[in-house]
Order: C-alpha cells, then structure tokens, then sequence
C-alpha cells in the first residue's frame, strides 16, 4: 500500500481548482501539512462546514448558507435596480466595489449555440419573473464583453425591451490603463463609448 496515497488524493482534489496546477497543488499541501494545526485542520473543519450548509439563493442565485440570501433579504437594497450577472463570481466581485446598492440576478452561464446553452438551460426565464413581480425599474446588464455575453445581453434585451429601462456596463480604457497595452477591442469599444468633458 502507498504510504502517501491520503496525501495524493489531496494533491489531485486540490490540482483540480482554477489557478491551480500539480506543482502549486504539491506546494500547497507541503505548506499546510507544515503548518497543520494552524492551518490544515481549520481548513479541514471549514469545508467541512460550508459542505454542509452552503446553498443557492432560491431568489437570485447567489450563495451563502440560507435559502435566501442577504441581499435578497434586505429592504434597503430593494430600490429597483436589478443586476444581471454571468454567474456568482461576478456577482461577488460587483460586491467588492462596494458601488451598486441594488438586487442581483445570476443567470448560471450565457447563451452558446457551440455549447447547446439555451435560454432554459440558464435563468432567463426566472429573470423575466422577477421583472414582472417585483417593482423592477432598470436592468443592468454586467456580462461578459465576450461574444456569448453580448449575444446574452442582446437576447435579454429584446425580452424585456418596453418593459422596463435596460442599461449595461461601460466599456474601455480601465482606470490607469495605458493605451499602448489595451487590445483593438477595448481601444474601439471606448472610443465608441466616449463622453463629453
């Protein structure tokens, strides 16, 4: 019998994660079982914890550890402003920003004739529910600049157009970006996209 055979089958569950390959999974096994008291079995206790009670938001998509999360729970955040993301990491990021104090709605992915990725395989149809029940007055839609995300933006716009205001992120030059290091994509997008000053 392999001695190292637990410590492999960590390595492999933990080569498996985005950003991580087989050396850095190695690295990182090396370090926590280094440091296991400090970190191993916490994290171990901690997984254990968030296998058993994370969950989707029935509402939005979102997760957390009850059937409705708390931006879907709290009224403050009920102003009318809907948000649709790709999935929940966008979700979390807009979060970051601390900026947009309205609603969210995770679609699980775009619209991808490549993939077979239909309006019923993604939350469309739960989004043009939620417009229609809740006192949704905008729209914005946060996806991609991908072609995926943009033929999902356009496709949710064509369902809600007259329904409600429909408004998407803006595009271009980020803040401290340098021209010579964007792509011909984002140079066109912010061109097209400029304002007065």
């Amino acid at each position: 019998m392999n001695s190292t055979q637990d410590i492999d089958n960590l390595i492999e569950l933990l080569a498996k994660l985005p950003g991580l390959g087989p050396r850095s999974a190695r690295r990182a096994v090396l370090h926590l079982i280094r440091k296991r008291a400090l970190l191993l079995t916490p994290l171990a206790d901690a997984m254990t914890q968030v296998a058993a009670t994370a969950r989707e938001c029935l509402n939005c998509g979102n997760v957390g550890t009850s059937e409705i999360c708390d931006i879907c729970t709290d009224e403050r955040r009920a102003n009318g402003e809907l948000c649709v993301v790709e999935d929940v990491a966008d979700l979390w990021a807009m979060e970051r920003s601390g900026v947009f104090k309205g609603r969210y709605h995770v679609l699980g992915g775009t619209l991808s004739a490549l993939d077979a990725v239909g309006p019923e395989e993604l939350k469309i149809p739960k989004l043009i529910d939620r417009v229609t029940s809740e006192d949704v007055s905008e729209v914005i839609l946060a996806l991609n600049a991908t072609v995926d995300g943009q033929t999902t933006a356009h496709y949710i716009a064509d369902l809600l157009d007259g329904r409600v205001r429909i408004t998407s992120l803006a595009q271009g030059v980020p803040i401290g970006g340098e021209l010579d290091y964007l792509d011909d994509g984002t140079i066109t997008a912010a061109l097209r996209a400029r304002r007065d000053l």
